[in-house]
């Protein structure tokens, strides 16, 4: 027979968390991830989502609507904007200087890019030069690059990447998870199209939510090929090759819909984890 008994409630104990993370949370995340759960569609939920996005548009230094968490961990982030964009046979670009350059690589030949790189030693970074000559070569539809690399404790500079990417007419994706909340980190100003990012290290918050931004050009990308699945054009022609998002979960424009005006389901809003991310939010834009 089953003994509850034998099972204590959970009691950590009490560590000084020292690496890459998930590091000590605040105690202001701590305590509104205590707080009363509430039905997905309650006012006073969505009403929390709302102010989510928004605060989150401040540390994203973003202007982007589309600004919103999404369940799981930094992973999670990443994986939604890439299966949202990418599209077999897509040329992609990726910048490599350490373990997370390489994770990209991988989810992008899931998506069944035609995948190149660009490689430095691990820790070093990239010349806007080499990144425009690898563009100039390879002619990519994206840019995949990581701002700061876990494994390496190095920040890419992004500043005048975004300006040749516009150039070249190449959407650019960065992994912000290290960094976001820590490092400076301009979207709108350094012409970022897609960013991704965790709460478990410079925002002090728990792993399982990834906060991602995307800017118009992004979105407009990913809708396209909402198009196709939803039926409205049959033709491979007229849709250009447009293939339907091969995720249902992780299809970021079923994900707009649910954090937008309409409320169409999607899943259940993590509801635990959104007060902690709000809160992380609140705290990182009171900083800046």
């Amino acid at each position: 027979m089953f003994d509850m008994n034998a099972y204590d409630q959970i009691n950590p104990p009490a560590r000084l968390l020292m690496g890459p993370g998930p590091i000590n949370a605040d105690p202001r995340v701590l305590r509104a991830m205590s707080a009363q759960l509430i039905g997905q569609y309650d006012p006073a939920m969505t009403g929390y989502m709302n102010e989510t996005m928004a605060l989150y548009r401040e540390v994203f230094q973003t202007s982007n609507e589309q600004t919103f968490l999404v369940d799981g961990t930094s992973r999670a982030g990443i994986e939604a904007l890439l299966v949202s964009s990418i599209r077999p046979k897509d040329k992609v670009l990726v910048t490599v200087a350490g373990r997370f350059g390489l994770l990209l690589c991988e989810i992008a030949r899931r998506c069944g890019a035609e995948l190149y790189t660009v490689e430095r030693p691990w820790g070093e970074i990239f010349s806007p030069d080499e990144v425009e000559d690898a563009i100039r070569r390879v002619r990519p539809r994206i840019l995949l690059t990581v701002h700061g690399d876990t494994s390496t404790c190095m920040a890419q500079p992004l500043e005048e990447i975004g300006e040749i990417c516009r150039r070249y007419d190449v959407l650019f994706y960065t992994d912000a998870t290290a960094t976001l909340g820590g490092n400076t980190l301009k979207t709108d100003e350094w012409g970022l199209d897609a960013v991704s990012a965790g709460l478990q290290k410079c925002l002090a918050g728990s792993s399982g939510t990834s906060p991602v931004t995307m800017s118009p050009r992004f979105v407009e990308v990913c809708r396209r090929r909402r198009l196709v699945e939803e039926g409205v054009r049959t033709s491979s022609h007229q849709c250009g090759g447009e293939v339907p998002i091969q995720s249902n979960y992780f299809d970021v424009c079923m994900l707009m819909d649910y954090w937008g005006e309409e409320r169409l389901n999607h899943h259940t809003e993590a509801t635990t984890a959104l007060y902690g991310a709000r809160e992380c939010a609140r705290i990182s834009a009171r900083k800046a």
